[in-house]
């Protein structure tokens, strides 16, 4: 089997510290512009048996853009199994932000990296590999700044690291710092600002001097050995020694602890321990530079003390974030835990310092308020919020709302005929899917159910009528409008006209109540373009319908392993997200199939031509229905096969009279009301049609 590595990603196995077993036994072929970078010197760091046996044979080729490796042999497995590990590989790398699907076994590709964004410049700049066996992956960000790189078997954990800049860090003592106790001045100075003088010698904090300047000394410690230095003047000067390995403040603290505390200064630090908690860290200084108007700048690497204290945090079932209540606080809090782990992380909420202003940290707190009220700080820590999880208390609002009804829209607002009001009530933020044999009514009824609701609530509405011309769907709802036929023609019988003023005034109304979207070219609009324009139009406008008729004048390309079953589900999903985020009612027509036998009665929604996903998905299902038994020919029946919500409405039928000269429905008398379905009919309503008919 063949095997090639680009120079970088050598570099990274021999240097990582990372094993890469069976991603070695793969294929691929590195990008002309990687061949000049295929090999590294090799290094003192001991290596796993397969590294070695690829250095020399790589060494050996003369950096050929192949070289030989040992073959799978009997862990050869067979296409479906390396399909079924690279998509579980695939839903392991997406916890990682690797988006892989594109990605074939043994091939590799480069993408942004999710860690540094491929710095200033957007490059693409993490070289990303799956064994040609599914087996495993691997992948390295050739950014120098970043150098994240990582391995992950199918079965098992991954091990990732981050590239150090300084590989060799200086060995420091605090003879050679010449660091001495504290003065009685730098004492006073932490007493007022209520650290006692135990604290500050428990916690190792220390002076030096420079040019008769004296400077605060907070020792960074692993396991009581000196590993690094931060200083701090009187007047708030900050600076960290170079050269030194990156580490939390008072990490020994936290050791086999399951609880910690991360705040953003040594003194909120010691401030922490004034008030009882010793399971403590403060980020080292300098983390709070890489904000700028409370962004951060990834690209840095002062991150890297989280990688160097892995082994201390992992242990760690809950991390309190004390940081700073300004931006840049928030800020780093963020980073944090989307580092960490945002399912383990709580945030606390600083109290009031005054009427006016919060405590910005901890020290401001047990200054101001005393130790007590940091305490309840601490105590009083909330679930750091994540994005898509809540509580119900998160939505207060809404439940108040929704059961005193100070919105009445939450209940449905009314169709505008008495026979539907206890059957079916328009919800926003729903799906209604409305089908009927041809010629039934389906799109007339639509438009008269807009006219009714624009009427009594103000609604506005996009329409998306594929099989109305602009000038024929302006004629029907402004004749249900005005209620006056658009011509003087046959149907219009002996009714007058509308008048030239009443028609002004209707083109008037057209346009402040519908926005029209119309695909302009040859093709078909998809249903995300469609979604798409229906978006601006609720941020334009804000329509709070919009209408889809019908479901077969869209385009329906979908891929070659995609099922007509599962791209309805897909499509339908997309309709109801955009139902719910914008609280924008959708009408979605569909054509019944071809019924064989047809005897007249009204098709189920299970007729439905795709999928039975149509029935599935929505929230409720009509059926418009006209009834050719009678002699006019003008009677309708509303079949409510399905509705989710019952407050809204329930299964039923009811019967509306068509007005051919207007197109207005009306109640068929003053008295009546919708019949709701017995729980035996709403089971024979819910039979396929074609079920019935076989009975």
């Amino acid at each position: 089997m063949l095997f090639a590595v680009p120079r970088r990603s050598i570099r990274g196995l021999l240097m990582g510290g990372v094993k890469y077993p069976s991603a070695l036994n793969s294929v691929c072929s590195p990008p002309p512009f990687l061949r000049h970078r295929f090999l590294h010197l090799r290094t003192s760091i001991r290596c796993p048996p397969e590294v070695n046996s690829l250095f020399c044979c790589l060494k050996s080729s003369r950096f050929s853009s192949c070289v030989a490796c040992p073959s799978t042999g009997a862990h050869a497995v067979e296409g479906d199994e390396v399909a079924k590990r690279v998509d579980y590989l695939t839903s392991k790398l997406e916890a990682f932000g690797i988006h892989s699907r594109e990605c074939k076994p043994g091939q590799q590709v480069r993408q942004l990296c999710p860690k540094c964004k491929g710095g200033s410049s957007a490059e693409s700049s993490l070289s990303f590999l799956i064994s040609k066996d599914g087996d495993s992956a691997m992948w390295l960000c050739f950014r120098a700044k970043c150098g994240w790189k990582g391995y992950i078997p199918v079965y098992g954990d991954a091990n990732t690291t981050y590239a150090s800049k300084n590989k060799n860090f200086r060995v420091i003592t605090e003879r050679d710092l010449q660091l001495e106790p504290l003065c009685e001045e730098l004492i006073s100075y932490f007493s007022e600002r209520n650290i006692s003088e135990e604290t500050l010698r428990r916690n190792s904090v220390m002076q030096s001097k420079d040019d008769n300047e004296i400077i605060i000394t907070f020792c960074y410690k692993r396991k009581g050995v000196l590993v690094s230095c931060s200083y701090r003047t009187v007047s708030k000067n900050i600076w960290q020694e170079l050269g030194t390995e990156s580490i939390f403040y008072g990490l020994d603290d936290i050791n086999q602890a399951t609880d910690v505390i991360i705040v953003l200064s040594e003194i909120d630090k010691l401030s922490m321990e004034e008030a009882g908690y010793l399971n403590c860290v403060s980020v080292p200084c300098g983390v709070i530079d890489q904000i700028c108007n409370g962004q951060l700048d990834l690209e840095d690497t002062k991150f890297q003390y989280l990688w160097n204290c892995n082994e201390y945090l992992e242990k760690a079932s809950r991390i309190i974030l004390a940081t700073d209540s300004n931006s840049s606080g928030q800020a780093v809090a963020e980073e944090l835990a989307r580092r960490l782990g945002k399912e383990r992380c709580w945030r606390v909420e600083w109290p009031k310092k005054n009427d006016a202003e919060l405590c910005k940290d901890a020290n401001e707190v047990l200054m101001y308020l005393g130790p007590d009220s940091l305490r309840k700080v601490v105590e009083n820590a909330e679930l750091y919020p994540i994005k898509g999880l809540f509580k119900f208390r998160d939505f207060v609002h809404e439940i108040d709302e929704y059961y005193y009804q100070s919105n009445i829209e939450h209940l449905g607002v009314s169709t505008g005929w008495r026979a539907l009001d206890g059957l079916y009530n328009v919800v926003a933020g729903e799906l209604t899917l409305i089908t009927g044999v041809p010629n039934s009514g389906k799109s007339e009824w639509i438009d008269a159910l807009l006219c009714n609701i624009n009427e009594r609530h103000g609604w506005k509405f996009a329409l998306c009528s594929m099989e109305n011309k602009v000038e024929e769907h302006a004629r029907k709802l402004l004749e249900k409008h005005i209620k006056k036929p658009f011509f003087s023609a046959s149907y219009g019988g002996s009714t007058d006209r509308m008048t030239v003023e009443e028609f002004e005034a209707g083109k008037k109304w057209l346009d402040n109540t519908f926005y029209l979207i119309r695909c302009e070219d040859d093709c078909l609009p998809s249903v995300t373009w469609v979604l798409d324009r229906a978006k601006l139009a609720v941020l334009r406008y804000g329509v709070r319908g919009l209408v889809i008729d019908p479901y077969n004048e869209l385009d329906h390309q979908r891929f070659n392993f995609q099922t007509e079953t599962e791209y309805v589900s897909q499509m339908l999903t997309k309709v109801k997200r955009f139902a719910e985020h914008h609280s924008c009612h959708v009408w979605f027509v569909a054509h019944p199939k071809q019924l064989h036998d047809w005897d007249g009665r009204a098709p189920n929604l299970y007729d439905i031509s795709g999928s039975a996903h149509f029935v599935n998905k929505c929230d409720n299902g009509i059926v418009i229905h006209r009834d050719r038994n009678l002699t006019t020919g003008l009677g309708v029946e509303v079949y409510v096969r399905k509705v989710r919500n019952k407050v809204s409405g329930t299964v039923g039928v009811a019967s509306l009279s068509y007005k051919r000269v207007t197109g207005e429905f009306h109640d068929k008398d003053q008295n009546c009301s919708g019949t709701a379905v017995t729980s035996s009919e709403e089971k024979l309503e819910r039979t396929p049609y074609q079920d019935i008919v076989n009975k």
